[in-house]
């Protein structure tokens, strides 16, 4: 069906680009415990399972999940909640037993599991990228909105010390303005295949029908589809920009306070409808804010060889053991003088990560979990004071760097904001910009070295042949 007929369904009206009802509404609980329902249990779902579950003010009460042996792997974790196939089932059947919706299934279906739940006003965590359309990222922007809901997306690292730090370091100058970003993966959730041929049997364990959810008929195919390599296919995934390009663009988007951009180009293979590309170059263009220059440039690279060879790229040479010889005479550990020996002593950039460049130097942050560096006239600053200073003027406590810890964070942070104490950090009026900067360029590749000019006014491209890729219509199933 068509998606205004899916948003009729859930109580929405929508006319072009989905508008949504005025109604306000109440988001947060005054009770003294949260109880949840998890949209997708399998692998990522699994994590987020276990993360919102760690809260000690956390019940989980539904599970749902289209492939059973998720779904029983999940149930034998939490006995007494309710087991379902079909969200929508689920929501309506326990509407009023639920008080908060964690949506982690394949990003086609973030979008209508989300709004159905937000449409009965229930506070949503869903995982990145938000939606798998621009139209889409809109409206869960504006419902929260409207609705006052407590909302988080699903970047974990957006709590952590590090991004939190970087964040606070470009905006406290220390490399003056930024005129350019550039970001890279060498991830590949892309595909040269051409659509399979043939039909296999479906697994017993799967639902086929629900898994493809409001995407279009197509027919199983053993190891093409579920349960990993949606992500490189057009109809279900974003590629490995809308993977890891979310997580890395992140921290740079969030320490410059982009908005939308102006303009995106992507360089990369001839469209096969079916397959992202496995390699992509995306090119920005933003309008300059308080942290930047009249206006930025930010370069994505992913697939493998990522990123391309760049001078602004260039790490200084340095010889690691004299370098903790060094440190070590200053009475100072050699990540205090942003040494890294994963990178730093060959003068390798870190696998993944990104890089600013400013008036006053670069600051290069790895991804994930490592602290930034500063590199001035081709050499790393001892930047330990500005950390240490940045560090109690926003309390952000000791550097961690043991996921198992730092992990829950962002999940109990929407656990506590659903609870009425504090907010969240990456609701939906930040991670909707976010992902539809993301997904602009995902649409770019559909058009290969062309620039299209985006008018964030009108949500429209000034050439009309990309619009139609800001919207799909939802099949009914």
């Amino acid at each position: 069906m068509e998606k205004r007929e899916f948003l009729k369904i859930t109580g929405l009206a929508t006319s072009g680009i989905l508008v949504l009802p005025t109604i306000s509404w109440g988001a947060k609980k005054t009770n003294k415990r949260l109880r949840t329902a998890h949209i997708g249990v399998g692998n990522m779902g699994l994590e987020d399972l276990k993360a919102i579950a760690s809260h000690e003010l956390a019940d989980v009460v539904a599970l749902c999940d289209v492939d059973s042996n998720y779904l029983i792997s999940a149930k034998a974790m939490f006995p007494e909640a309710k087991a379902f196939s079909d969200y929508r089932l689920m929501l309506t059947e326990m509407e009023d037993e639920i008080d908060a919706v964690i949506v982690s299934t394949p990003d086609h279906t973030h979008a209508p599991a989300s709004l159905m739940a937000m449409n009965m006003n229930k506070p949503v965590y869903c995982q990145k990228p938000l939606t798998h359309h621009v139209s889409e990222a809109r409206a869960m922007n504006k419902m929260a909105k409207e609705k006052n809901l407590v909302t988080q997306m699903g970047i974990q690292v957006h709590s952590f010390y590090d991004y939190k730090l970087a964040t606070s370091l470009i905006q406290s100058g220390i490399i003056g303005k930024v005129h350019t970003v550039r970001a890279w993966s060498p991830k590949n959730w892309g595909t040269n295949e051409p659509i399979p041929e043939g039909v296999d049997p479906i697994p017993g364990n799967l639902d086929w029908n629900l898994w493809l959810g409001t995407s279009k008929k197509r027919d199983y195919k053993e190891g093409v589809y579920h349960p990993m390599n949606w992500r490189k296919l057009m109809d279900y995934g974003c590629g490995t920009l809308g993977d890891m390009g979310v997580h890395i663009f992140d921290t740079p988007y969030n320490a410059l306070e982009l908005d939308v951009p102006l303009t995106v180009k992507n360089e990369c293979r001839e469209p096969n409808d079916f397959g992202f590309p496995e390699n992509n170059k995306v090119t920005y263009e933003f309008p300059g804010t308080a942290y930047t220059t009249e206006k930025l440039k930010w370069v994505w690279y992913d697939g493998p060889g990522a990123p391309e060879g760049h001078a602004d790229l260039r790490l200084p040479y340095i010889d690691i053991n004299e370098a903790s010889i060094a440190a070590e005479n200053n009475n100072k550990a050699t990540e205090d003088i942003s040494l890294d020996p994963k990178f730093a002593d060959k003068g390798k950039l870190p696998e993944q990560g990104a890089m600013f460049i400013g008036e006053k130097g670069r600051l290069l942050l790895p991804h994930f979990m490592q602290l930034p560096s500063k590199i001035v006239d081709d050499k790393f600053v001892d930047i330990s004071e500005e950390i240490s200073n940045i560090t109690k003027e926003h309390q952000l406590g000791e550097p961690v760097r043991d996921y198992e810890s730092e992990g829950p964070k962002h999940y109990h942070q929407f656990v506590d904001a659903c609870l009425g104490k504090g907010k969240c950090s990456a609701p939906f009026s930040y991670a909707a910009r976010l992902t539809e900067t993301i997904l602009l360029g995902v649409i770019a590749g559909r058009f290969p070295n062309k620039t299209l000019h985006w008018d964030s006014t009108k949500a429209k491209f000034a050439e009309e042949e990309a619009n139609q890729f800001l919207e799909a219509p939802y099949r009914e199933f």
